[in-house]
Formats: structure tokens, sequence, C-alpha cells
């Protein structure tokens, strides 16, 4: 049975953690560490006392290395997670801020906590440079998915044909290359819905043809279907477009995707097309960052 770390180390984690969390989390009144069978379980005591599960440590050995898994609201349980470093492990304070970003920001007005996002059928809906891939990252970063739960069509085409359409075997044909892409997408995503798991399809969705095909592969698994909009403002999408620097995608590539966003993506349609919950996701023209925003979820 994994042991845990000598009284003096567990003491001075405890100081360190409850130092950190002065400096960084104020809404907090203390950080409880409690030891079992070689891990360290963090549960911050908010101000008016209640008590908010975060995030398990392991003991790798070292002070300053812990393995990271973040509480699950969903199951009342812990589930491995990779630190914004891109590590499974690290300090216990990035493990900490890991957790803290996801449960104790405040996510919305009137301070509701963050939009559960039950395991389904998830909608990215949003222009070329709306922040998707970044967001997603942000989400496999803390924990929150697993890097299998997105089915990317960019990935897919780069797996299948070259890094980007300019790139990809010339004497493919674009409609067979599509039909292949959406083909092998579609697989990806009822292998994970028939398994019970979240499915996020990644891809821009701006229209409502490209919705319905996704909606009808959730309905044949009675699986709920999130839609997540990233709401086009114009002038930062460009921006984020410039700073990628993709040659398969223009400018004036974005600015169609985000008139067609702005026609037929609005909340009241995804509602009536069939989503169970439609929420937006916040980003830079609000002065958000990715993991801020993907604190703002919480997947269950």
């Amino acid at each position: 049975m994994p042991k845990n770390p000598p009284e003096s180390m567990q003491h001075h984690l405890r100081q360190r953690l409850n130092a950190h969390a002065a400096e960084r989390w104020p809404q907090l009144a203390r950080i409880h560490v409690r030891f079992r069978t070689g891990f360290a379980y963090l549960d911050g005591e908010l101000k008016d006392g209640e008590r908010v599960p975060l995030c398990r440590l392991r003991f790798t050995g070292v002070l300053h290395t812990w393995g990271f898994a973040l509480y699950q609201v969903g199951n009342d349980s812990y589930r491995n997670g990779i630190l914004p470093s891109g590590l499974p492990a690290g300090s216990a304070e990035e493990a900490l801020d890991c957790a803290g970003d996801l449960y104790l920001k405040p996510h919305a007005p009137g301070g509701s906590g963050p939009a559960r996002v039950p395991a389904g059928l998830v909608l990215l809906v949003g222009p070329p440079a709306s922040g998707k891939t970044s967001f997603v990252r942000a989400l496999i970063a803390c924990g929150q998915i697993d890097e299998d739960a997105v089915v990317s069509s960019d990935e897919i085409r780069a797996e299948l044909f070259g890094t980007s359409p300019t790139d990809a075997d010339s004497d493919a044909d674009p409609d067979v290359a599509d039909a292949r892409i959406f083909e092998e997408r579609d697989r990806r995503l009822v292998a994970r819905l028939a398994a019970g798991n979240t499915a996020v399809a990644e891809s821009t969705n701006v229209t409502p043809q490209a919705r319905a095909r996704l909606i009808a592969i959730a309905r044949r698994f009675n699986a709920p279907v999130t839609m997540l909009r990233f709401p086009p403002d114009l002038g930062v999408l460009l921006q984020q477009h410039a700073e990628r620097d993709r040659t398969d995608i223009t400018a004036a590539d974005v600015r169609a995707y985000a008139a067609v966003m702005a026609r037929h993506a609005g909340t009241d349609q995804l509602h009536a097309e069939g989503a169970h919950a439609v929420h937006d996701v916040p980003g830079r023209h609000q002065g958000v960052t990715p993991a801020e925003a993907a604190a703002h979820f919480s997947f269950t």
C-alpha cells in the first residue's frame, strides 16, 4: 500500500498551500489537506464555512512534484488530469491554481457557478480563428475532458491528406476528400456516444446543415446535445486569424463564416434545431483567456 509522506512534509505542504491561497485565492479562509494511502486531498474552505473539493495530489517521493487529479462534481470522484504546463505532475501550487480556476472563480452573473455540460454530444459553433482549438486545449489541460473526446475535422484532414487543405494531395478530388473526412468524423463520434462518453465536435458548425448531421447522430443514442457558441467579434477574429498565419483560410473566408454564423446560429435557432443547452464561450474580446473560459464550464 502506498505510504503517506512524512509528518514534516505533510506540515510543510499545508503551510505552502495556505500561504499560496492567501495570496492567490482571497475568497478562501483556508486549504484543508487530508492524507490517505499516498494521496493528499485538497478542499477549499470559503469565507462562509462552505468546503469545496478541489483536487487530489499523488505523492511522488519529493516535496515539489505531485501527481494531479481533478475533482469531478458529477460522480464525486477524482480523475487524473494534465496541468497547464502540459505535464501530469508538478508543484502543489500549480495543481491548486488549476482546480481553483475551475471551482473558485466567479463564472456567471449572480455567482451561479460553472455551467454543467452533461455527457453527450458537444458542438462547438464558431468561425475559424474564434478560439475553439485554444478552448479545447484548455479543457484538456485542466482535466475537464480527455484528449480522445475531441473529434476535429482539421485533425482528421491532416491525418488523411496533409497538414491543411493546401498541403493535401493535389490529385485528390475535394468532394471525395470531404466525404472521407466526414465519414471518419462521424465514425469517431458514433464510437464515443455509443459508449456513453462525451464527444466534442470541433469544427465550424455555423450552418444548419452541418449541425443537422451531427444532431441526427446524437439522437441515435439519445445523447443530449450541448452547443457552445463562440460569438463572432470581427475585429478580434481578424486579429487572431493574422496571428495563426494559416494559408488555407483567408481573411475573406473568416468574414464569410462570421456572417453566416450571425444569420444562422443564434441561440434561439440552435435550441429550435435540437440543442438541449446553448452557452456562449467568452474570449479575448471580453478579456478572458482560454483557461478562464474553460473554467466557466463543468463537464460531467
